[in-house]
């Protein structure tokens, strides 16, 4: 076999394989049983439901709720609906074996899962302080989950009963299904996979691949045998006999030189909009054109290809099947020690991503005879509408489960769990996001493609929740998902969106080829608020709002009829620079919203304000841009009372950037005068309290801070005591506390007593304080307002909502 560098086949692109429905398996034996009210937590509910033993046990994080929010209650009511005995074992005291032991052993596997939230987001802050709460835990109380917890639960599982599988599920298992950069330790660590010592990990959303592991499981298949699942990751030793047959595209280094393939380009789109029609079916170079293959190929070093298989009149490579093609990492041991390596293994797995052409992944972990192979196969094919259905029709009890009530039997009391709460009242109508936001991890896990239910499964949801669930008070909170008005939104063609490799499909611009009528969601939003019954459907989830301007009709709709006053959108910055790291639209976008919302809600009548997300020390960010978006936000009228600090989850594409300091987004290379980009890197306590404190900047505890900055950054002309100035020269008497959005896990300032730490209780006399970004000040005990122009007393957030009526 010789060497030769990878380009584009004359054969037509192999579709993704039509998967076998989930509701097509025979079902399991046990089904015979019956639906459990709750699925069991102790012995005696199974010895309640008539069972022996459960064929199936999921560990997990959270507190267990019966709700289609909640992956536990997902995964087991699905596992259920296939005749599996399912039972939970959730937040187990981790300190021995003796709690994974509470239901017996299982008969097939045990399911592992950190909870709806990595457990290391949940446990820590963007500063690494451990949180004090926790969302998914009766009394928001916090400690009740390990660091890493999929890692411990696994392990203790495997202690309890070592010759049972072990299947990693859930978002923390996504994210590190590959070597990741680890923000709490600094470093690079090896897939969980191997430090789990688990059997399979299942990544994104998983009802697809549970279904086919139990079944297979259940029909005694070993599971050292699964390995041709989509949407899993296992290990193989690197001698594995089992991975003959497979070609391997070698991708372990960058520079090395090839030449460019249009059709595997992962990142080479039109920067004034794009155009997917020409990845799909664009010509490939002429064969004597050569270039450097960098990372602008997937693969820029080998392929081993039997030379039957060239086609010698053009001197090509005709490109082997994708299903059987395996694209070659660098190696654990690579990535840990080269930042820029790091970058270019994120940059491709970024590629391999879209069910329709993603090709199978394997990264080395260890050298010599103990060297392991993480696989990693193509990500699963997307649930249809009518599966969509199934899942979400499934009998969920929709409230936590009996053992968390309060002494008066409900769950309102010392016990509630924040996190249903949040959720008890709202609907999720769909799944993914295509919007690629590179500090997001949604695209990792549930996929760029939007996976939506029926009208009709959304409105038997609703009528559920008002006909069956206890306090509902005639208000639906949200009717949303990842992103709130992607409904139905998809690609134009399904051949093109077969053959895509964008990684966002609104940046640099909206795609010509996105459909992007809003008319199915505006139809559902009328309907649903015209059930009797229903007073009021809010849209709590985060707007995209560069696609609701495309829909005047929609904007129209949402403004005037589901719009609590206020409505959260997410311009995250107004600089193009780290907007550009972001993959977020400019400022622009956000002014034409802004201008609908308005025009519609005086239309209405109706007094309502926007609710702007910005981002502090996100990858890109220069202290000027974080300066010119104060100037902005004061112009503005906006006081930030919330503040989100960029951090950095495992596998993001804003990640790969923070610990390399290099753009993926633009190709890696070793000599940045070749090519690609370097990316400022906002680091230590002082610079990101910095660019913290700009979003604060009316705060004087952030004064101090920002005079001295402004002074470095020649910019002391925007101290004063005019408008026009960002601060003013004079300095009140503070505290230098600061009070986060969880307040229970604001630090606080010391006291000028001995350096005990204290708490303000009341707001300082005279000060203006706001409830959110843009919100009217709330009463805070100050001096009066002062009368109008009318004699009367002006009412508290007027002069706000004059501001507001004037932008």
């Amino acid at each position: 076999m010789r060497p030769a560098a990878p380009t584009t086949s004359d054969a037509p692109r192999a579709k993704a394989p039509s998967p076998k429905p989930i509701t097509a398996y025979r079902p399991y034996w046990a089904k015979r049983f019956g639906t459990a009210p709750f699925l069991p937590m102790s012995r005696a509910e199974m010895d309640k439901l008539g069972w022996d033993s459960c064929d199936i046990i999921i560990v997990t994080g959270d507190a267990y709720v019966d709700h289609p929010s909640f992956g536990m209650a997902v995964i087991g009511r699905t596992l259920e609906a296939q005749g599996f005995r399912v039972g939970i074992i959730a937040q187990p005291d981790w300190q021995s074996a003796d709690p994974f032991k509470a239901l017996g052993k299982p008969n097939l596997f045990f399911g592992v899962t950190a909870g709806n939230m990595d457990s290391m987001i949940n446990r820590y802050t963007a500063d690494r302080k451990i949180r004090s709460d926790d969302a998914y835990t009766p009394g928001n109380v916090g400690g009740k989950r390990p660091d890493r917890a999929s890692l411990v639960y696994a392990q203790r599982c495997k202690e309890a009963y070592n010759d049972v599988p072990i299947v990693l599920g859930g978002i923390e298992g996504s994210l590190r299904r590959i070597a990741h950069y680890d923000y709490w330790q600094d470093k690079v660590r090896r897939s969980i996979l191997v430090d789990a010592k688990a059997d399979l990990l299942l990544y994104g959303n998983a009802e697809r691949a549970i279904i086919e592991i139990a079944h297979r499981l259940a029909a005694r298949e070993p599971v050292e045998r699964i390995t041709d699942v989509r949407g899993t990751a296992f290990i193989r030793r690197h001698d594995d006999p089992t991975a003959a047959g497979w070609f391997e595209i070698d991708s372990t280094e960058v520079d090395m030189p090839g030449r460019i393939d249009d059709h595997i380009n992962p990142y080479g789109w039109d920067t004034s909009g794009g155009d997917c029609a020409r990845e799909a079916g664009g010509a490939a170079p002429p064969a004597a054109e050569a270039a450097p293959a960098s990372s602008e190929t997937p693969a820029p070093a080998v392929v081993a290809m039997p030379t039957s298989r060239r086609a010698a009149h053009s001197g090509r490579i005709v490109m082997p099947p994708r299903e059987k093609t395996v694209i070659r990492l660098p190696s654990y041991e690579q990535v840990k020690s080269d930042p820029v390596l790091y970058a270019h293994a994120n940059r491709v797995l970024h590629l391999e991503t879209n069910p329709g052409n993603a090709r199978a992944l394997v990264q080395r972990h260890g050298e010599g005879k103990t060297a392991r192979e993480v696989w990693i196969n193509p990500p699963p094919i997307p649930l249809t509408t009518a599966e969509m259905d199934h899942v979400f029709d499934l009998p969920y009890a929709r409230s936590p489960h009996p053992a968390y009530a309060d002494d008066k039997g409900g769950h309102d009391g010392a016990t509630k769990i924040p996190a249903w709460e949040m959720i008890r009242f709202s609907v999720n109508i769909m799944r993914g996001c295509f919007g690629g936001c590179t500090f997001c991890s949604i695209t990792e896990h549930e996929g760029r493609i939007i996976q939506s239910r029926s009208e009709d499964s959304v409105i038997r949801e609703i009528e559920d929740i008002r006909d069956k669930v206890k306090g509902f008070t005639g208000v639906i909170s949200d009717l949303g998902g990842p992103t709130a008005n992607m409904y139905r939104l998809a690609c134009k063609s399904p051949e093109i969106e077969a053959a895509c490799r964008k990684p966002s499909c609104v940046y640099p611009g909206i795609c010509p080829n996105l459909n992007t009528d809003h008319a199915p969601l505006v139809k559902m939003y009328r309907r649903a608020r015209a059930l009797k019954g229903v007073k009021k459907i809010l849209i709590g989830s985060g707007l995209r709002y560069d696609l609701a301007v495309k829909s005047p009709e929609y904007v129209k709709e949402l403004v005037q009829h589901h719009v609590g006053g206020y409505l959260k959108i997410a311009p995250e910055h107004t600089e193009n620079g780290p907007l550009s790291k972001m993959m977020k639209p400019g400022i622009g976008a956000y002014d034409q919203f802004k201008a609908m919302f308005e025009k519609y809600s005086a239309e209405a009548g109706k007094e309502q304000f926007l609710i702007p997300y910005f981002i502090a020390a996100h990858p890109g960010t220069s202290d000027e841009d974080m300066m010119n978006l104060a100037l902005w936000l004061k112009r503005n009228g906006f006081r930030a009372d919330q503040v989100q600090t960029f951090y950095p989850s495992p596998m993001a594409t804003a990640t790969a950037m923070y610990h390399s300091g290099r753009n993926p987004l633009k190709g890696i290379h070793r000599d940045p005068k070749r090519g690609g980009e370097t990316v400022d890197i906002v680091r230590g306590e002082r610079r990101r309290r910095l660019h913290k404190a700009f979003l604060r900047y009316h705060d004087p505890n952030n004064w101090p801070l920002l005079r001295e900055a402004l002074k470095d950054m020649g910019r002391a002309d925007l101290i004063g005591n005019g408008k026009h100035h960002l601060i003013p020269t004079w300095q009140p008497a503070t505290d230098g506390s600061y009070q986060s959005a969880r307040r229970t896990n604001s630090t606080p300032a010391p006291s000028a007593k001995k350096g005990v730490a204290t708490k303000s209780t009341a707001p300082v006399k005279g000060r203006i304080l706001t409830q959110h970004t843009g919100l009217p000040p709330r009463d805070n005990g100050s001096r009066p307002a002062r009368p109008n122009a009318e004699g009367r007393p002006a009412r508290p957030g007027a002069t706000a909502a004059r501001k507001a009526r004037a932008r």
